[in-house]
C-alpha cells in the first residue's frame, strides 16, 4: 500500500515563498509526480507534474512563479513557490502517477493572505 503525505503549507503574506514537501512510502520509483490545488468552491487544477525524465509542466496561472523538483530519494517531491497571490489559496494535493489511477495524498492548506 502506498502512502503519500504533504507538508510545508501554510499562512503566508502576498509576494511571500512557501516550499511544499511530499513523499511517498512504497514502490513507486520512475513514475509522474504533480502537485494538484483546489480552492474552495471550485474545480481541482493541475499546478505542475514532473516525469520520471524530469520534464516539467505548469498550470497557465503559476508559470514563472512556482517550480517543482524531484528529491535526490526518488519517492520525494517539492513545489517551490514564489511571488505567492491571494488567488493561490487552496488546498494543495500532491500526486504520484496519473489523475485517474495514482496516489493522492491528503492534502496540505496554503493560505496567502495580509
Amino acid at each position: 500500500q502506498v502512502q503519500v503525505v504533504e507538508s510545508g503549507g501554510g499562512l503566508v503574506q502576498p509576494g511571500g515563498s512557501l516550499r511544499l514537501s511530499c513523499a511517498a512510502s512504497g514502490s513507486v520509483f520512475s513514475i509522474t509526480m504533480g502537485w494538484y490545488r483546489q480552492a474552495p468552491g471550485k474545480q481541482r487544477e493541475l499546478v505542475a507534474t514532473i516525469t520520471s525524465a524530469g520534464r516539467t509542466t505548469y498550470g497557465d496561472s503559476v508559470k514563472g512563479r512556482f517550480t517543482i523538483s524531484r528529491g535526490n530519494a526518488k519517492n520525494t517531491v517539492y513545489l517551490q513557490m514564489n511571488s505567492l497571490k491571494p488567488e493561490d489559496t487552496a488546498v494543495y494535493y500532491c500526486l504520484f502517477g496519473t489523475p485517474g489511477a495514482g496516489y493522492w495524498g491528503q492534502g496540505t492548506q496554503v493560505t496567502v493572505s495580509s
